[in-house]
């Protein structure tokens, strides 16, 4: 059993949602990081959060998800300083609330012990509204989730380890809310079609690692068109065409975009990057790779498991 005076560190990872045509369904976990270092304090219930280098915008998903899941438990919190670091920008389109989300859950774990995954999934997606950013914070890879009458259900699948992300954060904060208020409530048949043909076809190429397909699979007639009017540099972005660019797509709700490739990641890089000096809109550029799932590919996250893709160093349960 740990001393009252010992640090637990949690890590969750940053996430892209949609990948196109897979709108609240598809998602996948980049290496990126939301960081907690949290020692325990004398009293009960008292909870100091500490952001580093940053400022706390607007609520504070961590503790109002770690007292949410305390609260349907009957568990008493203890107190606690929480140090906070995230290289995931707020409001970028990356799953920074999904990401706060999850590791305020994740902290409940580490005073209460283990909760089921399906217990962690519909409690995340209560709190934040949709499950793909959630799904692939908790579990990594590249994840798919269902709402069904018995509740979310999640896949997980390995994602081809060759291929990375260029992802460009323009420094304009997009929140998920507005970014969903330009969506029309009704789409075409055609249009329905169109997306159903794509997501299907995305899973297959990423399975099959035939990255030729990737162009046309991350396509989308659902989102991307209508939000193309307040995320500065889309439209240029997907019209973009390289040797090695193997397709670009929005990130969640935006205003990253992301890039794919294999090879010449700094060619990608620089013709990204070119977009938003010409416009002079001050932006920020990594490539990044996927943090992958622990456990065997595909398997439900429906199962009690273990294997769990955010790090957890240590507990104060017995």
């Amino acid at each position: 059993m740990r001393t009252d005076q010992e640090e637990i560190v949690i890590r969750v990872p940053a996430s892209i949602a949609n990948l196109g045509p897979g709108f609240d369904t598809l998602a996948v976990a980049v290496q990126l990081y939301l960081t907690l270092r949290v020692q325990r304090a004398p009293g009960h219930g008292d909870l100091h959060f500490e952001f580093v280098n940053q400022q706390l915008e607007g609520e504070n998903y961590i503790e109002h998800a770690l007292r949410f899941i305390a609260a349907s438990h009957g568990v008493e919190l203890p107190s606690l300083n929480v140090k906070v670091e995230s290289e995931i920008p707020m409001k970028g389109g990356l799953g920074s609330s999904a990401a706060a989300t999850v590791a305020g859950l994740r902290l409940f774990e580490a005073i209460a012990g283990l909760l089921d995954e399906q217990e962690l999934l519909t409690a995340a997606c209560e709190l934040e509204g949709h499950p793909d950013n959630i799904a692939a914070a908790l579990l990594g890879g590249l994840t798919v989730s269902c709402e069904t009458s018995e509740g979310i259900r999640v896949l997980r699948a390995r994602w081809p380890e060759s291929l990375a992300f260029v992802v460009v954060t323009p420094e304009q904060h997009l929140a998920t809310k507005a970014s969903r208020a330009v969506l029309p409530d009704m789409i075409s048949r055609t249009d329905a079609i169109f997306n159903v043909q794509r997501v299907a076809f995305l899973l297959e190429a990423l399975r099959s690692a035939n990255f030729a397909l990737l162009r046309e699979a991350l396509d989308d007639r659902l989102h991307q068109p209508y939000r193309v009017s307040i995320v500065p540099g889309l439209k240029e972005a997907l019209e973009l065409r390289h040797p090695s660019l193997l397709g670009v797509c929005l990130s969640g709700a935006g205003p990253s975009v992301v890039a794919f490739a294999q090879q010449n990641l700094d060619e990608i890089s620089a013709l990204l990057s070119d977009i938003y000096v010409r416009k002079s809109i001050p932006f920020r550029i990594q490539t990044l790779h996927v943090h992958p799932p622990h456990g065997s590919g595909g398997r439900p996250a429906t199962m009690h498991s273990r294997h769990r893709c955010t790090e957890t160093s240590g507990s104060w349960k017995a």
